[in-house]
């Protein structure tokens, strides 16, 4: 049996926070197995990854692109955080991120964030992931993986869903082609994206108005390693891009 279970973590997480501290606080003894899911917020708010608007000083292309519609100091920050848009419309910008993601503003948020500032993402979302299971594990003594996750939206889906941006200590993907169903079809294109399943499970549960940020799943044994670079498809294979 799966189980999630919230993680309120105490206080407002600043930078230098301790993040496994406050994890293991609020969470049960961990045991090998379990899969502790953290919202990027948290993640990057630990690593000092938010910006003073006050300190920004738009560009003409960000002054053009904000219009009446928006801010253009966060759309500054957002053209910053971007390899390249891939739609626009208005002042509303998909864009891919630097890491390879493809997500809106580039990920750049201005939700619990302290007044006039915006969260960005982490810099190296599975660098992340793996150093804060390395401080969990040394802590508790269990092999256990972490998700770094954050809400995105769908190609001709509304609404978002929880999506792992990094990963450590569990393969991010299920490959089942070459395996036979029930009725003995052998399968060819079958990829399960396993972490992107923890991190929208693991989102029941978070809350962006509870202030919840970090879950622990429990009953899964997520096996293998990885990263959540390996979730990323290629642009020459994606047909929406």
């Amino acid at each position: 049996m799966i189980s999630i279970l919230p993680l309120p973590l105490a206080g407002e997480i600043v930078a230098g926070a301790d993040l496994a501290a406050l994890i293991l606080d609020a969470a049960p003894p961990l045991e090998t197995g379990d899969v502790v899911v953290v919202a990027h917020k948290a993640v990057a708010k630990a690593e000092g990854r938010v910006v003073d608007l006050a300190t920004v000083e738009p560009s003409a292309e960000a002054l053009e692109i904000a219009g009446d519609e928006s801010d253009p100091r966060a759309i500054e920050v957002v053209l910053r955080e971007s390899r390249r848009i891939v739609r626009r419309r208005g002042a509303l910008i998909i864009a891919e991120t630097h890491h390879g993601f493809i997500c809106a503003s580039a990920g750049v948020d201005r939700s619990n964030a302290p007044d006039d500032h915006a969260v960005l993402l982490p810099v190296d979302p599975d660098g992340s992931a793996a150093g804060l299971r390395a401080e969990l594990e040394r802590a508790s003594g269990t092999r256990i993986a972490v998700i770094v996750a954050d809400t995105m939206g769908r190609p001709l889906r509304n609404g978002i869903v929880g999506t792992a941006i990094g990963v450590s200590g569990m393969a991010p993907l299920r490959d089942l082609r070459g395996d036979a169903d029930a009725g003995g079809y052998v399968l060819r294109s079958t990829t399960v994206a396993i972490a992107d399943e923890l991190a929208a499970a693991a989102d029941l549960v978070l809350g962006k108005l509870e202030r919840v940020p970090a879950a622990l799943i429990r009953g899964y044994r997520a096996g293998g390693d990885g990263h959540a670079r390996e979730l990323i498809r290629p642009r020459e294979r994606d047909l929406f891009i």
